[in-house]
């Protein structure tokens, strides 16, 4: 190969056609000169820099390699070329270059979502990979690992996660609350406001019990297996405050002031509302809810109330949007009516009556047939053990459709208590976040230190949750955070060599219009402008 006069080739550094060259002049300097070769014809692209001292010329080499690098024309490989040859022999190059091809479009929006909440205050990689992983691909730990590592080229082994767990129950749980508390106080304006609190349950398959695995009453239908019980705090819209879990057996009603008190002192709060579901109503929670000082909102049991409130309440015109009030041992009685919980009142029972025919059909009861939603009150046994439907219980059941009654102790107005209470679709639609997109429920735990961990991770899961849903609301991105992650999970990152530099660069490919909808969240910058927000 001739070579332009006065110019030789430098040593191993033939790039894509192009190369550097040292060239010789007549004063003694040396000129460092980019040369591409194209059919067999060289030509001059461009002079990096002309010294004598040869620690600057090797200042220029590496220059000139950066140029190469980025010479325009060298990163769309698939423009036209002088010849197919050189474009097939450029093609080969960039994909024997190819190091690794991700499937890590959800890991790459998630990891923003993690630092934004502020949970990369706590320093260990561990729990971002499980909780990106749990919002990713729900699955055991083990099935993890290698998901981590097929997926987004992570390296976790499965006794890593296992010693995790068992520090994680208590070193961490404290810190992962306060950063969500920290992050809810910023996106709500500095203040807390309503706190919605509801209980669930979590079961296990298994007969095995202990001292946190009991049977109790199980909201989903598992009485005979052991289950633990899990209370959970949340602020106005649904973002997750604290939690708390407690035996298997232990009564709901008696989870809330624990959970209450703890994180009122934890946080230092004063000016907030306390809202409940009926089923956590007793004399004893209100009493110790009005003891401290606190403002609540409880669902009332009005059908258990007094002969004189329940005559009261059904002589009340049954008008949408029309509230009525009633002093009630200290506090206000609020009750309301729509057309929307009357006809679900009506479904409900109406569902349950079919399901009591069904199981009751042959006259007979037996303990495994037993109806489980509330309808055997409709049922009446005689002496000889026979049952039948009572239709009059019916009738008067029917009475009450549409009616729903709060117990307050704060000054709001009735349709404020009303708006204020319904929110608590926020925390239903929490658990169902959890017990669905998450899989909280640990069926693969059996010790207590790792059910513990194990919720704790899925906690900060549900934060990313709600985190993603208000960044794509924040973007006009016309998308729920599970499409999106649906949308996001088949998006590929190539890992691409660059032998020059002797380093790695990723490309994230964005192929299709679904994934475009995406865009926003894989610009470094776009995140940078909403830091604050």
């Amino acid at each position: 190969m001739r070579y332009p006069n006065g110019y030789r080739k430098t040593k191993n550094l033939y790039f894509y056609g192009m190369f550097i060259s040292r060239k010789k002049n007549r004063s003694g300097s040396t000129s460092v000169v980019v040369i591409s070769k194209a059919s067999g014809k060289l030509k001059y692209l461009k002079t990096i820099g002309i010294s004598s001292d040869e620690q600057e010329i090797e200042k220029f080499v590496i220059e000139a390699r950066e140029f190469i690098h980025t010479y325009e024309g060298q990163i769309d490989l698939f423009k036209s070329f002088d010849d197919e040859r050189n474009e097939e022999l450029r093609t080969n190059a960039f994909i024997s270059n190819i190091e690794n091809v991700l499937l890590n479009g959800s890991q790459l929006i998630l990891n923003q979502i993690y630092k934004r909440i502020g949970f990369d205050q706590i320093d260990d990689e561990v729990l971002k990979h499980l909780a990106v992983a749990r919002l990713s691909q729900p699955m055991s730990k083990a099935s993890t690992v290698e998901y981590l590592k097929s997926h987004f080229d992570e390296d976790l082994t499965l006794s890593k996660i296992y010693r995790y767990l068992d520090t994680l129950y208590n070193t961490q749980q404290g810190k992962v609350q306060e950063i969500s508390v920290e992050h809810t106080r910023r996106i709500l304006g500095g203040r807390i406001g309503l706190m919605f609190y509801d209980v669930t349950t979590l079961y296990f398959e298994t007969d095995q019990r202990d001292e946190l695995r009991e049977s109790g009453f199980s909201k989903d239908g598992k009485h005979s297996q052991p289950q633990i019980v899990l209370g959970l705090l949340v602020s106005q819209d649904g973002y997750p405050l604290s939690y708390s879990i407690f035996n298997g057996s232990q009564y709901e009603g008696r989870t809330m002031i624990p959970i209450v008190e703890d994180f009122v002192s934890r946080f230092d709060l004063s000016d907030f509302v306390v809202v409940a579901d009926s089923g956590l109503m007793n004399k004893s929670n209100i009493a110790l809810l009005e003891s401290s000082g606190y403002k609540y909102i409880i669902g009332a049991r009005i059908k258990s109330e007094s002969k004189e409130i329940k005559q009261w309440l059904l002589t009340l015109e049954k008008k949408e949007g029309v509230f009525y009030e009633q002093s009630l041992r200290g506090n206000r009685l609020i009750v309301g009516y729509t057309d929307k919980r009357a006809k679900n009142d009506k479904y409900n029972r109406e569902k349950g009556i079919r399901r009591l025919q069904k199981e009751y059909k042959n006259g007979n009861i037996t303990k495994e047939n037993i109806n489980k939603r509330g309808y055997n009150k409709f049922l009446e046994i005689s002496d000889n053990i026979q049952v039948k439907i009572n239709q009059d219980k019916i009738k008067e059941d029917e009475k009450w459709d549409g009616l729903k009654g709060y117990i307050t102790n704060t000054t709001l107005s009735a349709s404020e208590v009303y708006a204020q209470y319904n929110g608590l679709w926020v925390i239903e639609r929490a658990y169902r976040i959890t017990k669905g997109t998450i899989e909280m429920r640990p069926m693969f735990h059996f010790n207590p230190r790792r059910i513990e961990a194990h919720v704790c991770i899925c906690f900060v899961a549900y934060k990313m949750h709600k985190e993603l849903d208000r960044v794509l609301k924040l973007s006009g991105i016309d998308l729920s955070a599970d499409k999106a992650l649906a949308i996001a999970k088949t998006i590929t990152t190539l890992k691409i060599k660059l032998p020059l530099q002797n380093k790695s660069i990723y490309h994230t490919l964005l192929l299709t219009k679904q994934h475009n909808q995406l865009k926003l969240l894989y610009n470094e910058k776009y995140w940078q402008s909403i830091e604050k927000i």
